[in-house]
């Protein structure tokens, strides 16, 4: 359900950025031309910017806030995010967590929906705080879409315990997934399932897909 333009969101900590990743990897692979854009100049943490290097291996051209990864508290917004629109690359847009982080998002959303050619990917996490029913992920996505002006269409569940997380994990988090898309209307397009365990789950999960931990904990 990738599209043109892919705005990917969430609740902080639900691995948004590592999701993001993870697709912009597989597009590559797959011979894609792709651009991340990183628009969280929010969280001083797990930014798609603090791995320009892995990207920029595989060909995936990133655009980051001007200062990200340096120590300047306040990053701000590069004019070069404009470029997407006139080239012909995939775009995935990685945003900041909550509607704190969506404020930024809300500069580019006409161009987005405008297009026709957009997908707004929600990524869920059972296991985080805040959002530990689905009606809770339900208010924060409603707070999202009205900061950043893009409505969602599809539901990723990324369910994790970090290291942690184990074939459990995984599966006990399906039906948490499965409600959240029947009260929120969008469909749930994958179930990411860590690489270390993907083949005993692959034919129990709906959806699975396989992802690779990029982004670590910085005490880890």
């Amino acid at each position: 359900m990738l599209k043109k333009y892919n705005v990917i969101c969430g609740h902080y900590g639900t691995g948004k950025t590592n999701f993001t990743i993870n697709a912009a990897v597989n597009l590559a692979g797959q011979g894609k031309k792709v651009t991340v854009v990183d628009l969280d100049v929010v969280n001083p943490y797990f930014r798609s910017s603090d791995y320009i290097e892995q990207l920029e291996s595989r060909g995936i051209k990133i655009i980051c806030p001007y200062a990200a990864n340096t120590t300047l508290d306040s990053p701000y917004l590069s004019a070069e995010i404009f470029s997407v629109f006139v080239d012909d690359r995939i775009v995935l847009f990685d945003v900041g967590g909550d509607d704190a982080g969506a404020y930024t998002l809300g500069m580019f959303s006409k161009k987005i929906t405008d297009s026709n050619d957009y997908s707004g990917i929600f990524v869920i996490n059972k296991y985080r705080n805040l959002i530990e029913e689905p009606s809770d992920a339900l208010e924060i996505m409603r707070e999202v879409e009205t900061a950043g002006k893009v409505p969602m269409t599809a539901v990723v569940n990324n369910s994790h315990l970090c290291s942690l997380t184990d074939e459990k994990t995984v599966l006990d988090s399906l039906s948490y997934a499965q409600e959240f898309s029947r009260i929120s209307g969008l469909p749930l397009i994958a179930t990411t399932v860590p690489e270390n365990i993907y083949d005993k789950l692959s034919d129990k999960v709906p959806n699975p897909y396989k992802t690779t931990v990029y982004v670590k904990l910085p005490w880890n």
